[in-house]
């Protein structure tokens, strides 16, 4: 009986990927805006979900931290009448002073650094390619800060 001799052709991943950006690796070789993805209606679900899911997130945060600051407060309030402690409240008020000088000198300016404006510019550009993506994540974050 002869034997077949079978030829396999090898794909060399190492090589293919060397190629291609990270991003591409994971998401998809046509990855890019949202809109060149998805239809509209799925861009407003994904948006809404993960902009209430936020919204929700941030409210129970923020309820947690007031609570949390003012409850502090309260306490430090009760042990300063009671005699616990003792505040300096001109050493207070020459503090917040410095810090509104320092503000003022601060804001004066008006510089902002490369670093920031290049972040900046990057975020715009993305909501200027996610439109419908980010305005269902605004509605979506509203409403979970509402509920």
């Amino acid at each position: 009986a002869g034997a077949k001799e079978e030829s396999f052709n090898m794909l060399d991943l190492t090589e293919y990927t060397k190629s291609r950006p990270w991003w591409r690796k994971i998401f998809a070789p046509n990855s890019g805006s949202s809109a060149e993805k998805y239809n509209v209606a799925t861009q407003l679900v994904i948006g809404g979900v993960t902009g209430w899911c936020t919204g929700f997130i941030f409210q129970k945060v923020g309820k947690l931290a007031a609570t949390a600051v003012g409850g502090g407060f309260f306490l430090l309030q009760i042990a300063n009448h009671t005699g616990y402690i003792k505040v300096d409240w001109k050493l207070v008020e020459r503090d917040m002073n410095k810090a509104k000088q320092q503000l003022k000198l601060h804001s004066s300016g008006n510089k902002v650094c490369p670093e920031v404006k290049s972040r900046v510019d990057e975020v715009i550009i993305f909501l200027k390619k996610n439109v419908i993506l980010t305005g269902g994540f605004a509605g979506g974050f509203l409403l979970g800060m509402a509920s």
